[in-house]
């Protein structure tokens, strides 16, 4: 087969993907390198015969996390939601051109015709459907065993809902695809983001019932069952249920034997590190993270992005993240600040970096807040302080409620910078979008905290109006 005369453009719109008539076979080849490592017969495969071997099966499963995390908001690059909402918030400043895509980013002036959006909407709906057509495939298969079907679904669902959980956090209603009939999917309608996470819920429930507890490669590349119940807990604190949000932190924590806590943080990013949960698997075995590449710079002044003083401030005296994930870049009585959680450019060897998704200190701060939230200050502050002291500080003044929750906000900015736009669904959650942005952002306004809808999937499929409020 030529993968070339299968290759899906992404800037086409959601629905005309799902009018081009190819099999799913044919979106999984052209989606993943990692695809191609795989023995083919010579002869074209369809879709129910990728299905029948385990070894292809796999890499079917394998190319839809590889297209996650090489195209679209997921991916670590310098159009990822990482760097861009980085800078739509308050982590970044942008010293590119101002023409640029990522400007409207930083200016807080997003329209329904950007191209970035649509690309991110494009990219996120065909993944989508490339882990339907695993579903679909892996269910309908004759000769898989029991246990690869189980766990090839898990995994399936378990992508599905991350896509889904990122999709609603930034455009709120959205329509929640579950199937690869292009007809009903050309005419689907947004849902309210409460159904949403209720789909995305029961995902990972289901999910987390067909996945095995181990790994099933020892970088911990593809999730496990505990993998899916960390992507709950975040989707549980999102969604305000605080003490599902707390069982599922709780189960992670409590499994010492997998998940090891590090006192070093210089070992937090590296790819054998015992508090992964779950990190991309590199696209090639040299290769290290893009995330490096999308932050790093060695000279001023810094041809993308930076971090804002703003954030280099918030770091309290002491804190040894401010000594080891930030480097310094010094030109004449300038000085600028880039992320340096991973240390390595991406095509620098040896490698020794994969890009985190979940870790564990996230789970101690989900617990953290879902506890303070249900009123149970003292074990929220044990928590807290748990993450503080490995930083070198000392354990949290904060004793009300209303103080630690504020202490757990200002933590998380601190921990989870340039990692996936935490600080965008903090400040969102804590209902503080306005409050931090406004006086900082110029253009900032309350409808900023959604982003618009593509027009091009509003003009092609009238059912998904209205467009977001403000656009």
């Amino acid at each position: 087969m030529d993968n070339k005369t299968f290759t899906l453009h992404h800037n086409h719109s959601w629905n005309s993907i799902f009018l081009l008539i190819y099999s799913a076979i044919a979106i999984l080849l052209a989606s993943c390198d990692n695809f191609t490592q795989t023995d083919m017969p010579a002869a074209e495969l369809n879709t129910a015969a990728v299905f029948e071997e385990i070894n292809t099966a796999n890499s079917a499963m394998s190319s839809v996390f590889a297209k996650i995390r090489d195209n679209g908001m997921l991916s670590g690059k310098v159009s990822g939601m990482s760097k861009e909402m980085g800078l739509y918030s308050d982590e970044l400043t942008w010293y590119g051109n101002s023409a640029q895509a990522s400007a409207n980013f930083y200016t807080n002036t997003l329209i329904p015709t950007h191209p970035t959006l649509l690309t991110w909407w494009n990219n996120a709906y065909s993944q989508i459907y490339a882990a339907n057509a695993v579903i679909e495939g892996v269910s309908g298969s004759k000769k898989l065993q029991h246990e690869d079907k189980d766990r090839l679904i898990g995994q399936a669902k378990f992508a599905r809902a991350f896509i889904y959980f990122y999709l609603c956090q930034i455009w709120g209603n959205i329509p929640y695809v579950t199937g690869t009939d292009y007809k009903f999917n050309s005419t689907v309608n947004r849902l309210p983001l409460p159904e949403v996470y209720a789909k995305i819920i029961e995902d990972l429930q289901e999910a987390s019932m067909l996945l095995p507890q181990e790994y099933s490669d020892p970088a911990r590349t593809l999730p496990n069952s505990y993998a899916t119940k960390a992507l709950l807990a975040r989707v549980y604190l999102n969604a305000g249920d605080w003490a599902n949000a707390e069982a599922c932190a709780t189960l992670l924590i409590n499994n010492t034997a997998m998940y090891g806590w590090v006192e070093d943080l210089n070992e937090v990013f590296l790819k054998e590190s015992t508090t992964t949960i779950w990190q991309y698997a590199p696209r090639s075995a040299t290769r290290n993270t893009d995330d490096g590449t999308t932050f790093i710079f060695n000279s001023g002044p810094p041809i993308s992005v930076a971090l804002t003083n703003d954030l280099i401030n918030a770091f309290e005296n002491g804190d040894q993240r401010r000594i080891k994930w930030i480097r310094s870049i010094v030109k004449g009585t300038s000085t600028w600040y880039h992320a340096y959680k991973y240390k390595k450019l991406g095509s620098n060897t040896p490698q020794t970096e994969f890009t985190v998704v979940m870790r564990l200190a996230e789970m101690y701060l989900i617990r953290a807040e879902a506890r303070a939230r249900q009123g149970a200050l003292e074990t929220a502050r044990n928590d807290l302080n748990k993450i503080r002291n490995t930083a070198g500080l000392e354990n949290t003044t904060a004793i009300t409620q209303e103080e630690i929750l504020g202490a757990i906000l200002r933590e998380r900015r601190v921990e989870f910078f340039t990692e996936f736009s935490h600080r965008f669904m903090d400040l969102k959650r804590f209902g503080a979008l306005d409050k931090e942005l406004t006086g900082k952002k110029a253009s900032w306004q309350n409808t900023d905290q959604l982003l618009p809808i593509p027009q091009r999937e509003l003009n092609l499929n009238p059912n998904l109006k209205p467009q977001n409020t403000g656009y």
